[in-house]
């Protein structure tokens, strides 16, 4: 059955194989097994139910919480040929009824309906006259206590599943389940260990940064400025921050759209179609936005404020690059987001053990912020994978600053703490530190300890902040809640006694962000935008900007060869293959040099090389035709180091180029000097050493080869 399956993907969705973790939960499902899946965001969980819905005689029933998903991923199925319905309470009493009618009838295999559903003795009475072969159960951390989404509703399907007629195999989805949650669901729905199925949290194509020490509004606007052409969401915590951004925006003439529960439904439906369809280019939302919204090409996401835990985190920064396509995510924060979260916590209807559990999570979050570590890392250990390695592209990971020994100042926090008898706040803490005159340190005679203006040549703030780095490094620990008390770790203990030093990285500059895309990727998304209108759906439906850029990469010039692009079936080549071939055509014809260092496909898969031009030529060649170095390796999918290092084997082979775009003159003039001072004759390393570190390798070989060899 797993190749019919196969050969289903190929034909509905354009992929040639599944994926390791969509092929182990399949097999599990075509043998019968109750299954469960945890994939990231973007990782293809819905795959995973739709093809069996193809191949089963009975109906997939999928029980999802996100109304607007439901009508996306059915909007998208019926373009790729996949009759699905839903069943909500968005629908009229006579939509529903012709809907039930035409499961009855076998007009549709994959129905999804939303949990509430599930309360209705008439729907389920429905439910027990047709025949499911699959009950799949999309978020459904939703269905555990511990989850961060947790709702009652989801707590009748266990009972659901020994109502409906015959024993269906049951497949559970989600994106966010640390290691009790996907323990609690396995359990509540009888899945076997070896029947859960991970796949690592890790999101590859997603750059995390943690922004601290900036102007919000001002860095959001600039932000906003340098990537023009990018899709993104802004999430902000409250109505009244959505509001103020979506107006700073609108001023600055950004094409942005809100959305707060503050609005009315149609308003807020208005907005979310606007977004989805690219007619509005930037969403500012609550965390009331985005669940189930399957816009595969946002580039960024931006959080505002921090969430208030790593699971909503997580989801809502991985709406950003489904498609696979590089992206960013980026959290702006301030102390005052913590004060914030703690407030909605505390006003909650919520019971205190839930409570207490929310001020848990809160801390975890707190410490992402404060972590001198891989941010991805950090994320992943927080859902079981404690083997992560660094991911090399977050703030953290790409952060070259000196480190400094703080080993004596954590000695001072870590004193004060234990002579504070591990009894009080943070707050309390830094001003005891800082020699504070606060009435309530008096009150409670802790003017009178010796770590007591230890460190007044500090501002309250800088303690409280390098407090904040030590919990996050995990020396100390928070506990009690609402009102959360500073403790000791084991790992202070040898801090304490000298065996074991601290440091800490200096000051942050803010990172700054730069995109490029192939020329053609403007040309294609036009057209393809033109198309979504003309035929009334999403842009990404037609095809993922992930797809573009490989129509890109592959200048496919006939149906078949279209074909062997990632996410183009035979449904989409007969439905919008004319007219994007046209387009490539026209740019061919336009640059022929590129379409000689392309494959070219027979149709079977199989590409063979045009021409065997060395790849130092076709680098030089597009250097002398006005591409940068960054738009080479891109377009030639090489490093950039790669590429220069082509330019320089140009120059050798007698080949005039320009380097004078690339190098600086002022460095060249150092280099100058420090030759005159230190020579050659021990090769490039001592000079390397002489010189400032930001004159690298590439600009000594360019000095060696343009001043000296042709001097």
């Amino acid at each position: 059955m797993l190749l019919e399956a196969q050969q289903r993907l190929k034909e509905h969705f354009g992929y040639d194989h599944f994926r390791s973790g969509q092929k182990d939960i399949l097999e599990n499902i075509f043998a019968g097994n109750n299954t469960m899946g945890v994939m990231p965001t973007g990782g293809g969980k819905s795959i995973c139910y739709q093809i069996p819905s193809l191949l089963f005689k009975g109906v997939t029933l999928v029980i999802s919480p996100l109304i607007s998903l439901m009508k996306d991923q059915v909007d998208e199925l019926q373009e790729v040929g996949i009759e699905a319905t839903y069943i909500n309470s968005s629908l009229q009493y006579e939509d529903v009824n012709e809907r039930i009618n035409g499961i009855r009838q076998g007009k549709y295999k994959l129905v999804y309906i939303a949990p509430e559903r599930l309360e209705s003795g008439q729907f389920l009475a429905m439910l027990r006259t047709l025949p499911v072969s699959l009950l799949a159960i999309d978020e459904a951390h939703c269905l555990s206590q511990w989850g961060h989404d947790f709702r009652p509703s989801y707590l009748k399907i266990p009972e659901l599943i020994h109502q409906l007629n015959g024993t269906p195999t049951v497949l559970a989805l989600t994106a966010t389940a640390t290691p009790e949650v996907t323990k609690d669901i396995s359990t509540s729905l009888h899945v076997a260990d070896h029947h859960v199925v991970q796949t690592g949290f890790a999101r590859e194509n997603l750059s995390f940064h943690v922004i601290k020490g900036i102007d919000k509004d001002s860095y959001i606007k600039d932000y906003i400025q340098q990537n023009k052409t990018s899709a993104g969401i802004i999430y902000a915590a409250t109505r009244k921050e959505v509001d103020k951004l979506h107006q700073q925006l609108s001023r600055v003439g950004v094409a942005v759209g809100k959305y707060h529960g503050g609005m009315s439904a149609e308003e807020r439906q208005h907005m979310q179609e606007a977004f989805v369809y690219d007619n509005t280019r930037v969403m500012v939302a609550t965390n009331a936005f985005g669940m189930g919204i399957n816009k595969s090409n946002v580039r960024f996401v931006i959080h505002a404020q921090m969430p208030r835990n790593i699971e909503s985190y997580y989801q809502e920064a991985g709406r950003a690059g489904r498609d696979g396509e590089p992206s960013e995510c980026l959290l702006l924060f301030s102390p005052q987001d913590i004060r914030i979260q703690q407030f909605l916590i505390d006003q909650s209807l919520m019971e205190e053990e839930r409570k207490e559990q929310e001020y848990g999570k809160l801390q975890a979050m707190v410490n992402y912020c404060h972590t001198e570590n891989c941010l991805q890392s950090y994320i992943l250990h927080y859902f079981g994978d404690n083997e992560a390695a660094p991911c090399g592209q977050c703030s953290e990971c790409v952060d070259n600053r000196e480190t400094v020994d703080v080993t004596r100042e954590a000695q001072m926090v870590f004193s004060c703490i234990k002579r504070m008898n591990e009894r009080f706040g943070k707050t309390m803490v830094a001003q005891v530190l800082v020699g504070s005159a606060n009435k309530k340190v008096k009150d409670f005679s802790l003017h009178t300890l010796s770590t007591y203006g230890l460190m007044k040549d500090r501002t309250q703030k800088d303690v409280s902040q390098f407090i904040d780095y030590l919990t996050a490094s995990q020396f100390l620990k928070m506990s009690g809640g609402a009102y959360p008390v500073l403790q000791l770790t084991e790992h202070a203990v040898p801090v304490l006694k000298g065996e074991t030093p601290v440091t800490k990285k200096e000051i942050r500059q803010p990172v700054s962000v730069d995109t490029k895309t192939h020329p053609l990727f403007h040309t294609l998304r036009e057209l393809r935008l033109a198309l979504a209108k003309e035929h009334n759906v999403a842009p990404y439906m037609i095809f993922s900007d992930k797809t573009l850029n490989d129509m890109c990469a592959q200048l496919p010039e006939t149906a078949a060869q279209l074909l062997d692009v990632k996410g183009v079936g035979k449904m989409k080549v007969d439905s919008y293959g004319e007219p994007f071939l046209q387009a490539i055509q026209d740019y061919v014809a336009d640059h022929p040099d590129e379409k000689e260092n392309t494959f070219s496909g027979s149709g079977d898969g199989v590409g063979t090389i045009k021409d065997k031009t060395p790849s130092f030529e076709k680098t030089i060649s597009l250097f002398k035709n006005g591409h940068t170095v960054e738009e080479i390796a891109e377009l030639r999918h090489i490093k950039e180091t790669t590429a220069k290092s082509h330019l320089l084997q140009a120059a050798e082979e007698g080949y005039d180029v320009d380097f004078s775009s690339l190098v600086e003159t002022e460095h060249l003039q150092l280099i100058e000097e420090a030759v005159d001072r230190i020579g050659l004759e021990d090769g490039l390393k001592p000079l390397k050493e002489a010189l400032p570190e930001e004159i690298d390798y590439f600009t000594l070989k360019v000095y060696i080869q343009e001043y000296l060899i042709h001097s």
